[in-house]
């Protein structure tokens, strides 16, 4: 009977021009094909008027929302807005706060009003709501059969939501019965059982950040004086990392020269090693990668290398090779000599299959200032070449340039020193340097551990995986 569904709360969808209705059943004409609504909305939107009749000719949808059973009282919830969802969505324009919400698919409904027109039934699809609980049951369905409905799913259909879940939370409160002591109690106590850092005081506290190059697992103290020697120097050194690097004497220096010549490690070999490490030097010193790329082919950096007809003079001939191999412009100083030494003699050789410009007088050195000076015109032992004219005028023309100047090997403080210098790039130990030298790096030119304990030197590489490394004066 029409009369049943009186008091019933429906949505109606008329179309997108007129809009959807919801409200309560209050008249339903089988004759005219009319049904009023009580207490209607329209989109959401609470009517000024207090009913709507609608024809079946103007309903394309028909959703019932809440069956009261004949009632004809109106709900609790009436006053309220209903809540509209996207466009397209089988629930159409529900209202959340009916407590009537399903946890599963409710079915399919027809509404089989006798005598009604078939574009008067609609069908009632199904809708959900989150408000039951994983393990409660699937309603059963229920619908209109011969006129007669079936016994209502008091699970579906029962009282109303809690009215609590109306109320605001209170979250100070809450967060007030939260014990934080007790909670990170219970995770100290459990990472102390699972031998985990735990808190305690700053003595016993382990830094929880490590820097790049630290080690987390310190299983001895680290010892930082590694190298010991029988006969001190002038002065002490030190890494970046602390490490403790004693300078030594030139009579000490010779000895492990010799000592390592002895033991297959010729001259030739050092010069070699001390060119590459000086040239690795210079490059960065130059620039580095931000310099020697494809796009500056057009600016090559430029070293003037001034040498001496002595070792030292050899080993700037083998970095000013090493150089002109990287596509830099070299131009070695070198005076006339009747007889050099065969060293020299061998790496002017090489060099001269570079490339590089080679020069015998400080006239044909550039007057514009180079980018950099490699001063190798200082001899350990022979002390006289600084009264010589051209020693004196390569060292003029080299404080004139204002360029950087970087010394390679060169002499302890005792000895005076005409060029002042940037840097300093001693070989395996350092020497006791003056003030003038400048910065003081320290390359490793191959002598094997065996050997420094053969002159009583007590070493450990300082050099970890680098083979030029800074100093700095303890």
């Amino acid at each position: 009977m029409a009369s049943d569904w009186l008091g019933s709360l429906v949505s109606i969808n008329c179309g997108p021009t007129l809009g959807v209705y919801q409200g309560e059943v209050a008249f339903v004409d089988q004759s005219s094909q009319t049904i009023s609504l009580r207490h209607p909305f329209h989109n959401g939107i609470k009517c000024p008027v207090p009913e709507v009749t609608f024809s079946a000719m103007d309903i394309k949808e028909l959703k019932i929302l809440d069956i009261r059973n004949g009632s004809t009282s109106a709900p609790a919830h009436v006053g309220s807005a209903p809540v509209a969802v996207p466009k397209g969505d089988p629930r159409s324009m529900e209202n959340v706060n009916s407590p009537q919400h399903c946890s599963k698919s409710y079915g399919e409904r027809h509404l089989e009003v006798p005598g009604q027109s078939k574009g008067f039934r609609r069908r009632h699809n199904s809708w959900s709501s989150s408000s039951r609980g994983a393990n409660q049951a699937t309603p059963k369905k229920n619908g209109v059969k011969n006129g007669q409905m079936k016994h209502r799913d008091d699970e579906c259909f029962g009282d109303g939501m809690d009215e609590g879940l109306d109320t605001d939370f209170d979250f100070e409160g809450n967060l007030a019965l939260f014990d934080k002591a007790a909670v990170f109690s219970e995770i100290d106590t459990s990472e102390r059982r699972n031998g985990a850092r735990s808190r305690g005081t700053p003595q016993e506290q382990t830094p929880s950040r490590y820097r790049h190059d630290e080690n987390i697992l310190e299983a001895k103290p680290i010892v930082y004086r590694q190298i010991t020697v029988p006969q001190h120097g002038a002065k002490e050194y030190c890494t970046d990392s602390g490490l403790v690097v004693p300078s030594i004497t030139y009579e000490l220096h010779k000895r492990l020269l010799s000592a390592a010549e002895r033991h297959g490690l010729s001259l030739e070999r050092r010069l070699e090693m001390t060119g590459v490490c000086a040239s690795q030097m210079a490059l960065t010193l130059l620039g580095g990668p931000n310099r020697f790329t494809p796009k500056n082919l057009h600016q090559h950096p430029t070293v003037a290398l001034l040498c001496g007809p002595h070792v030292q003079g050899a080993q700037g001939i083998s970095c000013g090779r090493h150089l002109a191999n990287h596509e830099v412009e070299v131009i070695l100083f070198l005076p006339n000599f009747v007889k050099m030494l065969d060293s020299v003699t061998n790496e002017l050789t090489l060099f001269s299959k570079t490339g590089g410009k080679q020069v015998s007088s400080v006239k044909d050195l550039p007057d514009t200032p180079v980018d950099l000076i490699i001063n190798c015109l200082d001899c350990h032992e022979n002390t006289f070449l600084m009264d010589q004219p051209w020693y004196r005028a390569a060292a003029d023309w080299a404080n004139q340039n204002r360029a950087p100047v970087l010394s390679l090997d060169p002499p302890a403080s005792g000895q005076r020193q005409a060029v002042e210098a940037k840097w300093s790039l001693s070989l395996c130990l350092p020497l006791a340097l003056a003030e003038g030298a400048g910065r003081v790096y320290l390359c490793d030119i191959g002598i094997p551990r065996q050997v420094f304990q053969e002159v009583g030197i007590k070493y450990h590489s300082p050099f970890g995986c680098k083979f030029v490394i800074p100093l700095h004066s303890a």
